[in-house]
C-alpha cells in the first residue's frame, strides 16, 4: 500500500516510505520501499533514527510476545502439521461447517435426492478438485480437495449410479478462461468445439433421471482483481443449461460462486438451485450430504442477489429516498425502476430448507420503555414440514427518526436453533440501549462524532430474512 501512493500523486517511493515512518508505519510489505529508501531519507535529513527504532521496537515487541524470541520457528513444526493439517477430525469439521454455509435458493419439490436411479453429473465444476477451496487459497494442497463427482459417489453409496460429461467450459473465450487460472490452478479447458461438448453432454443427461448441473464462477473470478461487467452466469454455461432443462428431466442447479450473480432465468426455469459458494477440501463430499438429504441445508445469504445488474448497488440496510415507494410497484414520481420492481431476486438473509417455518406474532415484554431497561423480543417459529432443521431467526430494528438518517432496517441479532418437525419454539431477544446506538454528531458544528442513542419511537422486526418480517412499535424514553 505504501509504494501504490505514488499512483496516487504523494511522491516518489522514497517520498512516500519517508511519510508512512513518519505516520506511525512499522512494516512495508511487498512494496520494499523501507528497504531501499530509508537509509538515503536518513542520510538527507527527512526521517528522524528514533522512528526507525520506535518502528523496530514494536516489532521486536510482537515477536517477543508471540514467543519467537525463545523459539524462532515456534510455528514450524512437522509434528504440528501432522496434527493440525488435513486429520480426520478437522476434515470432518470442514465438511460439516461447509453444510452449513451453503444457501438453498429454490426447491420445486425435487431435493433432497434418493439415494437410486441414475444421475447425469454435468457441468465444468462436476470434476475440479483445484476450484473447490476458492480464491486466494494459494497454500492448500488442491489434490487433496473432494470434487462434486467423487462426493456425489462416496455419499450416495451403492444404490445411485453416477454418469457425467463437463458440457462446457467455464467461459466461452479461451484468453477470458486464462485470465482466471492463477496461482496454479487449472480450470481444465477443453479444446473440444461447444456443439461437441453438449452433444455428450445430452446423451448423457437422457440416460438418466435426474440431472445435476455443477456450474458457476472458477474460484479466479472473484475476490482480489477480478471485477466483472456482467455477473450473469457465463453464457455457454447458461447454454448448455438451457438444453439440459429442455430435456424435461428435472435440473438441480449446484451454483459456484463468490459474489452475487443474476439468477433470473435460472430462478424462473431450473426447478432447485443450490449455492455452495466456494466450501473448501471437502466441498464434494459436503454438496453430496445436502443434496441427498443427509443433511438439511439452512444457511442464509450474506449479501443481497439483484434481479440485474442495474440493480446495483443494492443492500438491505439503505437509506429512504424523499419519495419511497409504499404502494406496490409502479408509481409515477416515486423512487422505483420503470422495467422491473425495487425488490432483490433474493434478500439478504435469505436461504430455503427442507423444513417449513411460520412465524407468530412478536409479544414485547414492554411497548414503552425508559433509560437503561431491556427489552424481551419474543417470537413463536413453528415446524410445518416433518423434517427437523435449523432456521436462522434474524431481529432487525429501524430508527424511525434520527438526528442523522436512519436506515430502513439494521440486523441486530440472530439466532439458529433446530426446531424439530412440529414443533413451536419461542425463541427470545433481549434488546438494550447499546442495540440502539449509532455514530453521530454532538453539536451542530459538526466538530466531534459519539457513539449514541436517541429516544424515540422504534420498529422491532423479526423473520427468517431482511424481506419477510413481523413487525412491532416500540416508544423508547431517555
Amino acid at each position: 500500500g505504501i509504494n501504490e501512493m505514488e499512483a496516487h500523486g504523494s511522491g516518489d517511493l522514497q517520498h512516500v516510505s519517508a511519510m508512512a515512518l513518519n505516520a506511525g508505519i512499522d512494516m512495508d510489505m511487498v512494496g520494499e520501499g523501507f528497504l531501499t529508501t530509508l537509509k538515503k531519507s536518513l542520510d538527507e535529513g527527512t526521517i528522524d533514527i528514533e522512528y526507525i527504532n520506535r518502528a523496530c521496537r514494536r516489532i521486536l515487541e510482537a515477536k517477543f510476545k508471540l514467543g519467537l524470541f525463545d523459539d524462532p520457528y515456534k510455528y514450524m513444526s512437522e509434528a504440528r502439521v501432522a496434527k493440525d493439517i488435513f486429520t480426520d477430525e478437522n476434515r470432518a469439521k470442514a465438511r460439516e461447517l461447509a453444510t452449513e454455509s451453503f444457501v438453498l435458493l429454490k426447491n420445486q419439490n425435487v431435493l433432497p435426492l434418493k439415494k437410486e436411479g441414475t444421475i447425469a453429473l454435468i457441468g465444468p465444476l462436476a470434476d475440479n478438485v483445484e476450484n473447490m477451496p476458492g480464491t486466494w487459497s494459494v497454500a492448500t494442497d488442491v489434490k487433496k480437495s473432494i470434487s462434486v463427482l467423487n462426493g456425489l459417489r462416496q455419499v450416495g453409496g451403492e444404490g445411485v449410479k453416477i454418469i457425467t460429461a463437463k458440457g462446457a467450459n467455464i467461459v466461452e473465450d479461451a484468453d477470458y478462461e486464462g485470465r482466471v487460472s492463477v496461482f496454479g490452478k487449472n480450470t481444465y479447458r477443453d479444446d473440444r468445439s461447444e456443439a461437441e461438448m453438449t452433444q455428450e453432454a445430452l446423451a448423457v443427461a437422457n440416460q438418466a433421471d435426474i440431472i445435476v448441473a455443477a456450474m458457476g464462477e472458477a474460484s479466479e473470478m472473484s475476490g482480489e482483481s477480478s471485477s466483472r461487467t456482467n455477473i450473469d452466469l457465463p453464457a455457454v454455461q447458461q447454454r448448455l443449461l438451457k438444453k439440459l432443462i429442455a430435456t424435461g428431466k428435472p435440473v438441480v442447479l449446484v451454483l459456484f460462486t463468490g459474489r452475487p450473480l443474476t439468477l433470473t432465468w435460472e430462478h424462473e426455469n431450473v426447478p432447485a438451485i443450490l449455492n455452495v459458494w466456494f466450501a473448501g477440501t471437502e466441498a464434494g463430499l459436503a454438496i453430496g450430504d445436502v443434496l441427498f438429504g443427509d443433511v438439511n441445508p439452512s444457511g442464509k445469504l450474506t449479501t443481497t442477489f439483484p434481479q440485474n445488474v442495474g440493480q446495483i448497488p443494492l443492500f438491505y440496510n439503505h437509506k429512504n429516498t424523499g419519495r419511497p415507494l409504499e404502494e406496490e410497484w409502479f408509481k409515477k414520481f416515486r423512487s422505483n425502476y420503470l422495467d422491473v420492481t425495487n425488490e432483490p431476486l433474493y434478500p439478504f438473509g435469505y436461504g430455503l430448507s427442507y423444513s417449513s417455518f411460520e412465524y407468530g406474532d412478536i409479544a414485547l415484554s414492554s411497548t414503552e420503555l425508559n433509560g437503561e431497561a431491556t427489552l424481551s423480543v419474543t417470537v413463536p417459529v413453528t415446524n410445518t414440514s416433518e423434517t427437523d432443521g435449523k432456521e436462522v431467526v434474524q431481529l432487525y430494528i429501524k430508527d424511525m427518526v434520527g438526528s442523522t438518517t436512519r436506515p430502513v432496517k439494521e440486523l441486530k441479532a440472530f439466532q439458529k436453533p433446530l426446531i424439530k418437525a412440529g414443533e413451536t419454539k419461542n425463541i427470545e431477544f433481549e434488546i438494550t440501549t447499546e442495540d440502539l446506538k449509532f455514530y453521530t454528531y454532538s453539536d451542530l458544528d459538526h466538530q466531534k462524532i459519539v457513539h449514541t442513542w436517541e429516544p424515540g419511537e422504534f420498529e422491532i422486526m423479526v423473520g427468517g430474512n431482511s424481506r419477510d418480517l413481523k413487525r412491532a412499535q416500540i416508544n423508547w424514553l431517555k
